[in-house]
C-alpha cells in the first residue's frame, strides 16, 4: 500500500464560499428565498442539498447529516419546520426550466436539469413511459437542489502518487468511495490540476477529455462549464460514458480521460479500449473495499486485467474526501493472489 497524503487532503467544505446563494435564491419562491437568504454560518457554508417535497417539511443536507428548516433557520424540531406548499414547488419548477417546461423536456426526462453556477436540480413525479423508456416526467412532486462546490486544492496532495514524472503521464487511477464521500469533488480538482499543469514543478499541462454524463463534473449550463476543470479540458456534457470516451479519443486526442461512476459493461470495454490507445484514465466508482469492486463484473474484470495502476479509497470519516488508502497495481495483484481483499473503510 502506498503512503496516504497528509491529513490536509480532507476536503473542508466549511471553507468554501457561499456563492451558491447568487444562483439558487432567484429560483426559489419569496418565502423560501427569505429563509435561505438569512441562513449563514456553518449551515450555509456546508450546505449540499435542499429538498423540496410538496406538502412536506423543508429539509437540507450536508456531510453532517440532515436538518429541518424553519422560518428562523435550521431546527431539530419537526414542529417548527416549514412545510413546502404545492404552489411553492410549482414556482420553483417553472423558475428552473425558465418558464418553459416543453423547451427543456429532453433534459427533464433524465430526471435532472443543470443550473447556472454548476448546481443541479433533480426531480421526481409521474413518469410517462414509451416503449420501456422514459418519454416525459410530469406532475413533479419533489425537487432536490444540489449545491456544487469546486474545492480547489482538494487533489494537490494526491498528485505525487498519481503522476509519473518520468513518462509524463497520469497513472490509470480509480477513486473508490461510498456515495457523497468526495469522489466527484476530488475528481474535478484532479482534472483541473492535470489540465493546468505546473511547469516549475516539472509537470506540464495535459489535454484532458471529460465525459460528464450527469453534468456534475464540469457543471455545464447550456454547454458551458460553470466549474473550473482546467484550461486544456474538453467536456462532453450529458453524454453516455462509453460513447463519450470513444468520441473524445477519436476527435480530441486527449492525454487523460476523466469520467465519473463506472459500472456498466460498455464502460469497462471503453476503458480497456482507451487504455490500449495510450490514453490515461481517471475515473470513480462506488464501493467500500476491493471485495465490493470484485463483486461487480465489469469493475472486477478491469481489476483482474490490471488496467488500473492506482486505487484510491475515500471516505467521510474526517469529512468528505478523507483518503483512507492508496493501492498500487502491485498491491492489488498481491491481494487478489492471496485473497486479502477485506474492508478498507
Amino acid at each position: 500500500m502506498l503512503a496516504c497524503p497528509h491529513k490536509d487532503i480532507v476536503v473542508k467544505l466549511k471553507m468554501a464560499k457561499m456563492a451558491w446563494k447568487n444562483h439558487i435564491l432567484p429560483i426559489l419562491p419569496p418565502r423560501l428565498q427569505n429563509i435561505f437568504d438569512l441562513m449563514s454560518g456553518q449551515a450555509a457554508e456546508e450546505l449540499e442539498e435542499i429538498r423540496l417535497r410538496a406538502g412536506k417539511v423543508l429539509m437540507i443536507h450536508s456531510h453532517r447529516g440532515e436538518n429541518f428548516v424553519g422560518l428562523s433557520g435550521v431546527t431539530s424540531s419537526l414542529s417548527q419546520a416549514v412545510t413546502v406548499t404545492a404552489a411553492e414547488l410549482q414556482s420553483t419548477l417553472l423558475a428552473v426550466v425558465e418558464y418553459s417546461l416543453y423547451a427543456r423536456d429532453e433534459e427533464l426526462r433524465r430526471g435532472y436539469l443543470s443550473l447556472p453556477g454548476g448546481h443541479r436540480a433533480g426531480f421526481v413525479g409521474r413518469v410517462v413511459p414509451e416503449e420501456s423508456r422514459v418519454k416525459l416526467l410530469r406532475d413533479i412532486s419533489g425537487i432536490s437542489i444540489r449545491i456544487a462546490r469546486a474545492v480547489k486544492g482538494a487533489g494537490e496532495a494526491l498528485l505525487p502518487q498519481l503522476y509519473c514524472a518520468r513518462q509524463r503521464r497520469v497513472y490509470h487511477t480509480l477513486l473508490v468511495s461510498a456515495p457523497q464521500a468526495g469522489k466527484t469533488t476530488m475528481l474535478r480538482d484532479l482534472a483541473r490540476l492535470f489540465s493546468d499543469g505546473d511547469l516549475p514543478k516539472g509537470r506540464p499541462g495535459l489535454k484532458v477529455g471529460i465525459v460528464d454524463e450527469r453534468s456534475e463534473l464540469a457543471g455545464c449550463y447550456l454547454g458551458v462549464p460553470q466549474l473550473d476543470v482546467g484550461m486544456r479540458s474538453d467536456v462532453l456534457d450529458g453524454c453516455p460514458k462509453a460513447e463519450g470516451m470513444m468520441m473524445l479519443v477519436r476527435s480530441m486526442s486527449p492525454q487523460l480521460l476523466v469520467t465519473d461512476e463506472l459500472g456498466r459493461p460498455e464502460d469497462a470495454r471503453a476503458v480497456e479500449e482507451a487504455v490500449n490507445t495510450g490514453v490515461s484514465i481517471l475515473a470513480t466508482v462506488h464501493g467500500h473495499c476491493l471485495e465490493d469492486l470484485l463483486k461487480r463484473p465489469s469493475i472486477g474484470y478491469l481489476l483482474q486485467q490490471s488496467l488500473f495502476e492506482r486505487l484510491v479509497f475515500l471516505s467521510r470519516r474526517k469529512g468528505p474526501g478523507t483518503v483512507e488508502a492508496i493501492y498500487s497495481e502491485e498491491t492489488v495483484k498481491s491481494r487478489l493472489k492471496t485473497g486479502e481483499i477485506g474492508h478498507v473503510l
